[in-house]
């Protein structure tokens, strides 16, 4: 997973509450408009959001564009596999 560019897809003010060091914040409202954006992040890119619902939608359509992406869930969930790691 520390190979992963990791995308967390919840509001600015979400993220600004707590975050996975080093993650980008893209809301979801906004992949869309920034998909040029995400087509250059370096992949495979791990989505993840509070529960894992919103990152699910941002992954089910970045794989539809054919991105190497994956549903992290929760942000949460994913800093602990994270710290666990090595």
């Amino acid at each position: 997973m520390k190979n992963h560019t990791i995308v967390d897809v919840r509001t600015p003010e979400e993220f600004m509450g707590g975050h996975v060091a080093g993650s980008i914040n893209i809301p979801l409202q906004e992949l869309v408009e920034r998909e040029s954006e995400v087509m250059t992040l370096a992949q495979p890119i791990l989505f993840c959001c509070l529960s894992g619902a919103r990152s699910g939608q941002a992954t089910q359509y970045f794989k539809s564009k054919g991105l190497d992406c994956e549903n992290g869930g929760g942000w949460l969930e994913v800093n602990q596999m994270l710290n666990t790691e090595g």
